[in-house]
């Protein structure tokens, strides 16, 4: 189910800990599935459950813990918006809604092109570079202004 790449990657994070503890891979596992899958099918924890010698259903609460694991297919860029306390007093709200608005969406829900998917998400480490948004996954976004946002909308369209 897997690609032998994956399982390659996810071999190189079972070996950072001792061997009879294997199942201390399944966050970075399930991140490295989703990577190539682009969203975690319950197929594909239970992919990545037998390939760490752990139950299903243990991965499955992993994955379901998480907001970085995505249990539905999600658009080409996920949009995280921070809206914990430190981000809401700074903005976070405001850039919620302003994404929603400008994209036709609201929260979990993906734009009509496929593009973009919104998310909520919880306290992202960087409360002094508040507003704050994560693209992907990967890429950290500080101090989003309304202006800011339409420089990376038209970024990530282009």
């Amino acid at each position: 189910m897997l690609s032998q790449e994956t399982l390659k990657k996810i071999d190189r994070e079972i070996a950072k800990y001792p061997a009879d503890q294997k199942q201390s891979a399944v966050m970075a596992a399930l991140a490295l599935a989703q990577e190539e899958k682009g969203w975690l099918a319950q197929e594909t924890i239970a992919c990545v459950a037998e390939y760490l010698g752990m139950a299903p259903m243990a991965a499955y609460e992993v994955a379901t813990f998480y907001n970085m694991y995505d249990l539905a297919p999600v658009g080409k860029y996920k949009l995280t918006v921070c809206t914990n306390l430190p981000c809401a007093l700074s903005g976070g709200v405001h850039v919620a809604d302003y994404l929603k608005q400008k994209l036709g969406v609201d929260f979990n829900e993906t734009t009509a092109d496929g593009m973009f998917t919104l998310k909520e998400g919880e306290c992202l480490g960087v409360c002094g570079d508040a507003p704050v948004m994560l693209v992907n996954n990967r890429r950290l976004c500080s101090y989003m202004a309304t202006e800011e946002i339409d420089k990376l909308l038209a970024e990530l369209k282009s």
